[in-house]
């Protein structure tokens, strides 16, 4: 039995003697992070203010930062990559995989968000839509869904149009895991090398017997085989946030026109016939024939 200790309440824990209570000249928890800063920037703008208005910021927001986290490691495993450092390279696309399940679940949370609820405030949004990220294009751009005409949805914000810039004209993830390929020794076609790395990456059936050879023997080429299953696994989770986003989607507005002026809908489900790594899934239809 535990001992009652006379004026001490049992549901109270302690605050020990060596905890740091005094942070006039020490880095506390919210300086660190900054946040009078970041708790600020959640500013409804309905008249009067909906309550379901800060559920909408702050999912957007917080999308907006692991979207920052996402590029910030694709960056970085594609420098790997170009110094042949597979295994770090490796270590940011794991990261990366966790993040985009991250992505995924929030969706469920939007979702408590009713249409009639939504629809009290959708109209204080204007323009702004989802499709204007900055962020997410950038994303997209370095897994290899390229397209030089979004760079003008960015004209007004020069800053954010450098990152997407900057972006379109780099070698995608795959580019780089290709390049990789060649310096390793594998046939990789020379003009895939030497490729507009400004064009969208489309399917290549010359490079398929390269990577089914891969596949064939596994323990071999383990390291290439590794890494193809690990970029199918990026796809196969930014397809499902796609779907999700889209279901989302569905489930507040229906069929409405987006608030950025797309079909809404329509336009997200198009997007699930965009792929990043084409001949990582084709290869599987060759195997074992």
């Amino acid at each position: 039995m535990t001992q009652h200790i006379p004026g001490v309440d049992r549901n109270t824990r302690q605050i020990e003697d060596t905890v740091v209570t005094d942070f006039s000249d020490r880095m506390s928890y919210g300086g660190y992070l900054d946040l009078p800063t970041l708790l600020s920037a959640q500013r409804p703008v309905s008249e009067p203010e909906h309550h379901d208005e800060l559920l909408f910021i702050i999912q957007h927001q917080t999308t907006e930062l692991w979207l920052k986290l996402v590029l910030h490691e694709l960056e970085q495993a594609c420098a790997l990559l170009r110094a042949d450092e597979l295994a770090p390279a490796l270590k940011c696309v794991a990261r990366v995989k966790h993040i985009q399940k991250t992505l995924t679940e929030q969706w469920s949370v939007l979702a408590t968000l009713t249409p009639s609820e939504y629809a009290e405030f959708r109209g204080t949004l204007g323009n702004s839509s989802g499709f204007q990220s900055w962020q997410y294009r950038a994303v997209e751009f370095t897994l290899g869904n390229k397209n030089a005409g979004m760079l003008s949805v960015f004209d007004s914000d020069p800053a954010a149009q450098d990152v997407v810039r900057t972006a379109l004209e780099a070698p995608s993830l795959y580019d780089e895991f290709l390049r990789y390929l060649a310096r390793q020794g594998y046939p990789i076609p020379a003009d895939i090398l030497d490729r507009d790395v400004t064009e969208a990456w489309t399917f290549r059936d010359d490079l398929v017997p390269v990577l089914a050879e891969i596949y064939a023997d596994a323990e071999a080429n383990w390291a290439a085989y590794e890494t193809c299953e690990e970029l199918v696994d990026l796809e196969d989770n930014f397809q499902t946030w796609r779907f999700r986003h889209l279901k989302t989607v569905e489930r507040i507005i229906g069929m409405k026109t987006g608030t950025g002026g797309s079909s809404g809908a329509p336009f997200l489900k198009r997007a699930l016939e965009l792929t990043f790594f084409p001949e990582l899934y084709a290869v599987r239809t060759t195997l074992g024939e």
